[in-house]
């Protein structure tokens, strides 16, 4: 599991291109060579490609510009300066690629191995042997290289995982990730545990792994923009199944199991009917604290649906919930009901 940097601004840089030569035909026995100038190297090309093996845009913090290489120039007896080098920079499967400065969205890099080339790089310049005419034989000029573009990205990661998981803060995501994963969360005491988003990782069989996008906790508001807003919201989005996480507390510090969910399902439909329409699996946290029955039943009355109660600190109830979510994977997989 890893925390994410799930939000950055670079600018791009195609490489310029190699300037002409201007250069003139000289050998023994041939005193009044021709012009030989030859042409200069395209610049090189910046490309982003999507890789699994990465999981946000830490690699990418504090680069100020990515750069291309730039073209050689020409060269004397009609020889091609060299093309310069490509920049191809990996970022997250699921990074949204905007310019910048209009908003525009240039690609959406939803699959391993898709790529898009950002910025071309400049072509090079012709050498003087490309201007010979018969009104004109021996030119004296060359083209210089053409500039490569240049852009402003801002680069935005929604995560593509199996199941996410979400819920008011403390409502126990990051145990119950520790717990399916044996990951590591960093939390802090304060509303919102979970500092960015996570992911981690169940591998149930050799062939069977389920991928868990942890979200950090929604407030009443968030789909306005209100305590963390819609900055996490927006993972969601991608999921294939939302795990709605909801606490038992008897001491009544957090609000009740049903007002809980409901706060949560209000915030999921302001914020898009269509991710309040993915398929949930609801459950019940923190069941080894007593009383757990009565949030059970007020849950599931709530929910109109299947309540599954766990305890991450003692193990309860975490096989049948894999299970429950495997299940429900292979369901959507197949095109049936679970």
């Amino acid at each position: 599991m890893s925390e994410l940097l799930d939000e950055i601004e670079v600018t791009v840089q195609a490489g310029k291109g190699g300037n002409g030569a201007v250069a003139f035909h000289r050998e023994k026995y041939i005193p009044k060579g021709g012009p030989a100038g030859g042409d200069g190297g395209r610049g090189g090309d910046v490309w982003l490609v999507a890789s699994e093996e990465v999981h946000g845009f830490f690699g990418l913090r504090g680069r100020r510009l990515l750069k291309a290489g730039g073209g050689a120039p020409g060269g004397g007896n009609k020889r091609f300066g060299k093309d310069g080098e490509d920049l191809v920079v990996t970022v997250p499967v699921g990074t949204e690629v905007r310019d910048a400065t209009t908003r525009v969205l240039l690609k959406d890099l939803v699959q391993t191995g898709a790529r898009v080339r950002i910025v071309k790089g400049g072509k090079g310049g012709r050498g003087n042997a490309r201007f010979a005419r018969s009104t004109r034989q021996t030119p004296r000029f060359a083209e210089k290289g053409e500039e490569g573009q240049r852009r402003r990205l801002r680069l935005t990661l929604k995560l593509i995982a199996d199941a996410g998981l979400v819920g008011l803060p403390n409502a126990g995501k990051s145990t119950l990730l520790r717990a399916l994963s044996g990951s590591r969360t960093r939390v802090a005491g304060y509303t919102f545990t979970t500092l960015g988003p996570h992911l981690g990782v169940v591998e149930l069989t050799p062939t069977l792994r389920i991928t868990f996008a942890d979200l950090p906790g929604l407030v009443e508001g968030a789909h306005a923009g209100r305590g963390l807003g819609d900055r996490f919201l927006r993972h969601t989005e991608r999921t294939r199944t939302l795990v709605h996480v909801v606490a038992h507390d008897p001491t009544g510090s957090s609000p009740p199991a049903a007002e809980a969910y409901r706060t949560v399902r209000d915030e999921l439909a302001a914020y898009s009917p269509g991710l309040a329409a993915k398929p949930e699996i609801v459950l019940l946290s923190k069941c080894d604290l007593p009383g757990f029955e009565e949030s059970l039943n007020s849950l599931a009355q709530e929910a109109d649906s299947v309540v599954t109660p766990i305890s991450a600190a003692t193990g309860f109830g975490v096989d049948a919930l894999l299970a429950r979510i495997a299940r429900e994977l292979d369901a959507q997989e197949h095109g049936r009901a679970p």
